[in-house]
């Protein structure tokens, strides 16, 4: 009982810890409490979406926003060139954002903690031959190798997250890798040796836990590169495809309307700068709490 309350002190010590630096960047606070709005919003879509995504209101074209001359209080937000309300979609766009997100970057850190451990850990031509693939990855631009497998997947939301997470995996093994490096050698892991462990258990119990911190940052910030780069693929027509409500794809679909109805295109872009700028925000306050280094005393 006693050695349980003091691991429940000890875990409430370091949250407190961790909670006080990450509070002190202010702007890591209010990306977290914009993200955090993101998913209430994502959740309850169904509840807050004043209209369905997908209907067509025949007698409601490029409707403007309601503060507008010829806005209705119905489309607070407008509507599309096919009578869809703007704000149910950007409702509905924003779980499809978390979805990609979380798919993208569970794909991807999945993928780059195997490789990455068994790159750092084995080394020799192990090493030499995961790393010079990783190399191959991240010597193409990432959006153009991401397409180019979209377009020999053929295009979809679910190849696009796919061909995002293949694009964002190298970055996790490279980080993987280093940090396993680092670790592998120390007194902890040696003794972890002597005591008779198997190269499983040293690879994932031993060295993996030690190196999470830097990964977790990583993680923060692939989440912001997979929301933009699946909507940089859905404006292409290579991501998600019409009526899905997504922003990249509700951008594709009003370019031709740039013009004459600004509201088309200014909010999904909005969405999209948000989002990602609060999600960035938040892996700066991440990488305060976690890096040591960064920590003042």
């Amino acid at each position: 009982m006693t050695e349980t309350t003091q691991q429940t002190s000890e875990t409430r010590r370091m949250l407190s810890e961790f909670w006080f630096y990450f509070s002190e960047n202010r702007g890591a606070v209010i990306g977290l409490c914009v993200f955090m709005a993101l998913v209430v919003i994502a959740i309850f879509a169904p509840l807050l979406a004043p209209h369905s995504p997908t209907v067509q209101n025949r007698d409601a074209f490029l409707v403007p926003p309601v503060w507008q001359e010829g806005g209705m209080s119905s489309f607070l937000l407008g509507t599309d060139a096919v009578g869809r309300d703007i704000l149910s979609r950007l409702i509905f766009g924003a779980r499809q954002s978390l979805v990609i997100g979380i798919v993208v970057v569970t794909i991807a850190l999945f993928g780059g903690i195997i490789l990455g451990l068994i790159a750092g850990f084995f080394g020799g031509w192990v090493d030499t031959v995961i790393m010079r693939v990783m190399d191959v990855i991240l010597a193409f631009p990432s959006l153009l190798l991401a397409l180019v497998m979209v377009a020999i997947l053929g295009p979809g939301l679910m190849n696009a997250m796919i061909a995002i997470a293949i694009v964002l995996q190298p970055h996790f093994a490279r980080l993987t890798r280093a940090a396993v490096m680092t670790e592998r050698n120390k007194e902890y892991v040696m003794a972890a040796r002597v005591a008779g462990a198997g190269r499983l258990r040293l690879m994932f119990k031993t060295i993996l836990p030690n190196c999470l911190a830097p990964l977790i940052v990583q993680g923060t910030l692939s989440f912001s590169n997979a929301v933009l780069d699946a909507a940089a693929l859905g404006f292409l027509g290579m991501g998600a495809q019409p009526p899905t409500p997504e922003w990249g794809t509700m951008l594709a679909e009003a370019r031709e309307f740039i013009l004459r109805a600004w509201w088309v295109v200014t909010f999904p872009g909005l969405a999209i700068l948000v989002t990602v700028l609060a999600i960035n925000l938040v892996g700066d306050g991440l990488r305060d709490a976690l890096d040591p280094k960064l920590k003042r005393s």
